[in-house]
């Protein structure tokens, strides 16, 4: 049986359904495919999906649909590979109130279905929620415990005694004891190889004295955690939101630089540090722009409860300030040299502290930021797609390629036209099972 799609959802509830009867292969064909690497798309491409992985690829008439398959036609549409966040905060968010005592494995789990909604197949949450929990939900998620979801990632975060996360964020962590306290570069060495013991990957530091309200991570503890950190085969983020922090923990060997410096513009010596570090970059600027809820577009406003949509239009949405129209001028301009210096651009949003910066619909901001900011349309997917997997070691995502897994978007309309189409999904599907995205709307509006 083949089938049509059309711009209804019954079509789409149609193709659902193949994916979850009988027959574990599926052919799709007719759709542009964007293959997340930022090369050109291949018009009119098929692909075959078994046991949740990709098994074919290439153009409709070189990839033929196995006997037995069912079979999809995605003519007229666009599919792209799953985004990955690499930079959120999970666990805090009840949209309603905020805090620890919203810590629980169910409020991530909402967090990652609300991530995969918007069509982001892996999720992580840095330096933020408390590692023994982190693990074990890892576990169960990987052992299929949970409800279809974005795959989770953590990492632990260090701070001074009482520095660290903003003055919200802060108050949460401190709560759960989430955040490793180290005053001396020796304390700082300890807490790395204790993270390493637990087989954990990377570690946020920050380094910012919050406009001098904060104590501020000293030098030596910040290299010294980054020196243990390479010694163990791990990754450092770094938070820094000043141009002389940034040149800091680039020279000190951040593996991963966190924000855009906002008040002053990039010079000759941190670009020439970027260009012989080229340390993968991750602006998050979404969290202090204009929400998007401000517009009443219904793409942002459909997950959150409209008490909350019209809380933020209220106190969010009034005319641009000096402040940041200077801001605006700082990310234009430094941006564009960012990128062109090389650092590696990956997609981050800060998601989770406040929610007119939410899960899901922060990321498709985010990107068309970039492409607003420069990059192409297909430079921003790349940084939305391959680029973070390569960060976070994930093999089997970021890419539509044989091998990997079938976690990809269709799309209405071709993003690579206008960025703003990646918000045109007609379908998620994550481990190539449709995400059923009208059950959790229905969820969230009860």
């Amino acid at each position: 049986m083949t089938m049509r799609w059309s711009a209804g959802l019954a079509c789409f509830a149609l193709a659902a359904a193949a994916m979850h009867g009988q027959s574990r292969t599926v052919y799709f064909s007719g759709a542009r495919l964007i293959q997340g690497d930022g090369g050109a798309p291949l018009e009119n491409g098929a692909f075959v999906v078994r046991d949740g992985r990709i098994a074919a690829i290439g153009p409709a008439a070189s990839v033929k649909a196995p006997p037995g398959a069912a079979r999809v036609d995605l003519t007229g549409r666009t599919v792209m590979p799953a985004m990955i966040n690499v930079h959120a905060h999970l666990g805090y968010e009840g949209f309603t109130s905020w805090g620890a005592s919203n810590y629980t494995p169910e409020t991530v789990l909402d967090h990652l279905q609300r991530e995969a909604f918007y069509g982001i197949g892996a999720t992580q949450s840095v330096g933020s929620t408390p590692a023994e929990s982190s693990i074990q939900f890892q576990r169960d998620q990987q052992a299929g415990k949970f409800a279809a979801a974005s795959r989770f990632f953590f990492m632990p975060g260090m701070a001074p005694p009482n520095g660290g996360p903003d003055e919200i964020l802060i108050k949460a962590t401190a709560a759960l004891h989430a955040v490793s306290e180290v005053s001396t570069a020796a304390e700082a060495r300890a807490a790395v190889r204790g993270m390493a013991a637990k087989r954990l990957k990377s570690v946020k530091i920050w380094v910012d004295d919050r406009r001098g309200t904060y104590p501020k991570m000293p030098p030596e503890v910040y290299t010294a955690i980054i020196d243990e950190a390479h010694k163990n085969h791990m990754l450092v983020n770094a938070h820094a939101l000043t141009l002389a922090d940034q040149k800091a923990v680039v020279r000190a060997g951040a593996d991963v630089l966190i924000h855009i410096v906002q008040t002053e513009k990039v010079d000759d010596e941190m670009l020439a540090l970027v260009a012989e570090k080229k340390p993968y970059w991750t602006p998050v600027m979404a969290l202090g722009d204009r929400s998007d809820v401000c517009e009443k577009d219904p793409f942002f406003d459909q997950t959150l409860p409209a008490k909350v949509a019209a809380e933020i239009r209220e106190k969010n949405c009034g005319s641009l300030s000096a402040a940041a129209a200077n801001r605006e001028q700082a990310l234009a301009y430094n941006f564009p040299r960012m990128i062109a210096a090389g650092a590696r651009l990956v997609l981050g949003t800060d998601a989770g502290v406040l929610p007119r910066c939410s899960f899901g619909f922060s990321e498709h901001h985010e990107i068309a930021r970039y492409v607003q900011l420069g990059l192409t349309p297909a430079q921003a997917i790349a940084a939305a797609t391959q680029r973070p997997a390569e960060l976070l070691g994930i093999q089997d995502m970021g890419t539509l390629a044989v091998g990997k897994s079938a976690d990809f978007l269709v799309l209405a309309a071709n993003p690579l036209d206008d960025i703003r189409n990646t918000r045109t999904i007609a379908g998620v599907y994550l481990h190539g099972s449709a995400l059923d995205r009208q059950a959790l709307l229905a969820k969230w509006r009860n």
